[in-house]
């Protein structure tokens, strides 16, 4: 009864458009009033409790580094250099696009500010040089989910606050599958432009390479303090990202001079309001998961799952369908805090590996940031380009396709995703 009430009134308030983190809250209060053993006061602890995170508090300074990294001219420096490294590639501007959702993922963590800034960078950009315009706008979004794949990834702070995993081996792990997804795209971007005859740029010499990863390196460091700090010791991942912010002031503000202090709080501002809306779903998603918990919903729905004899690469699949089909209708973050900890005990139950089970479910979710009906990084495109979202539907799942290969090679071949930990911090995932 506790889950009908729960989930009933959880999809009948999103069926009435209201905000995810609002009907998180409300689904959960019938439950409170009426049960005599609780009392609506859980809704306010429980939401404290999840704020009262240490860890957390990294998710507003990577929101924060990636706007000082747009507004401090870093993103123009990575955008050369990835078009002296790929524009002369079949479909050059939308192969950079792609590079650079790559460079960005390794600064920013968000994939959502990623898609707001690559989509005015790149959209109008591309439909000028000829592209279509629905291609423009399904490449600008999946690629933009590079963000939560690739380290410092966002997601992976909060999975390794709710699921106890370590982020420093979640972050190395993140690494072969978010390149192995950016080939894909690239790879697609190829047949696209093969088939349709999309323009290239003109093939870069040397020098004009060296010029451009010159100015870019200090850029590109931002990625290295954060994981090689957490390797060596030196700081935890909430303050890596800390670290990051400080290191992007002092790149925006005195080496590249490119912002003011206008735009330094302009920065601050816009990271306020983002992290208020990711923050707020946590914290109403961690009390509908503790209603959950408290009425052992999550072993009831896994009793004969676990009879059904599934190894490791069938919990793979199951848990990889659970988050593909949730991720439609939830925000990822919610998503990890109810859903995770609900198959934890099944990926436990298997062997499965913590770290594997937070790849394959981080990028199991990664594709909800692009898949209807909640497809939060294709709006964003869409709104850019100002056409509803059903126009880029069709390029869309076409680009899904390879990703999809990745992802089933990612749970078939564990070592895909723990071969760097294994080698570089054999600690973190004992």
């Amino acid at each position: 009864m506790a889950a009908l009430v729960l989930f009933g009134s959880f999809f009948l308030l999103l069926a009435l458009r209201i905000p995810v983190a609002f009907a998180l809250g409300l689904a959960s209060l019938p439950v409170l009033l009426f049960e005599p053993r609780l009392s609506p006061s859980v809704l306010f602890n429980e939401m404290f409790k999840a704020y009262n995170s240490f860890i957390l508090l990294a998710v507003p300074f990577f929101l924060l580094t990636a706007n000082l990294m747009n507004g401090g001219g870093i993103t123009d420096r990575l955008m050369r250099l990835s078009r002296a490294l790929v524009g002369h590639f079949p479909g050059g501007l939308a192969q950079i696009n792609v590079i650079l959702s790559v460079f960005f993922a390794g600064i920013s963590g968000s994939s959502t500010a990623d898609a707001a800034s690559q989509g005015k960078l790149f959209i109008e950009a591309q439909v000028k040089e000829g592209y279509d315009l629905s291609f423009s706008i399904a490449i600008t979004a999946v690629s933009a989910v590079l963000a939560v794949i690739i380290p410092p990834s966002i997601l992976m702070v909060v999975w390794g606050g709710v699921i106890s995993t370590s982020i420093g081996a979640m972050y190395l792990a993140g690494i072969v599958p978010g390149l192995l997804i950016g080939l894909a795209q690239m790879a697609t971007v190829h047949a696209y432009a093969k088939k349709r005859n999309y323009p290239v740029y003109p093939r870069a010499n040397l020098t004009e390479i060296y010029k451009a990863a010159l100015v870019s390196i200090p850029a590109m460091m931002t990625p290295v303090i954060i994981v090689g700090g957490i390797l060596l010791g030196l700081f935890t991942a909430t303050e890596s990202a800390a670290v990051a912010v400080l290191y992007a002031a002092v790149l925006s503000m005195l080496f590249y001079r490119e912002m003011s202090w206008k735009s330094f709080m302009t920065a601050i501002v816009d990271t306020g309001k983002l992290s208020a809306v990711a923050l707020f779903c946590v914290g109403t998603a961690s009390v509908f998961g503790w209603l959950l918990a408290y009425y052992q919903i999550p072993k009831a729905l896994l009793a004969n799952v676990t009879d059904w004899g599934l190894g490791v690469i069938g919990v793979g699949l199951l848990i990889a369908g659970a988050f593909l089909v949730v991720g439609c209708f939830l925000d990822a973050i919610p998503a990890i805090i109810i859903v995770g900890t609900t198959l934890q005990p099944l990926a436990e139950s298997v062997g499965m590996h913590p770290v594997h089970f937070a790849i394959v479910g981080i990028v199991s979710l990664a594709f909800g940031l692009i898949t209807p009906p909640y497809g939060m990084c294709l709006m964003i495109s869409c709104a850019v380009a100002k056409v509803p979202l059903s126009f880029a539907i069709k390029d869309t799942m076409i680009m899904l396709i390879p990703m999809l290969v990745v992802l089933l090679a990612i749970i078939v071949f564990p070592d895909i995703v723990l071969f760097l930990p294994r080698i570089f911090s054999p600690e973190m995932i004992k």
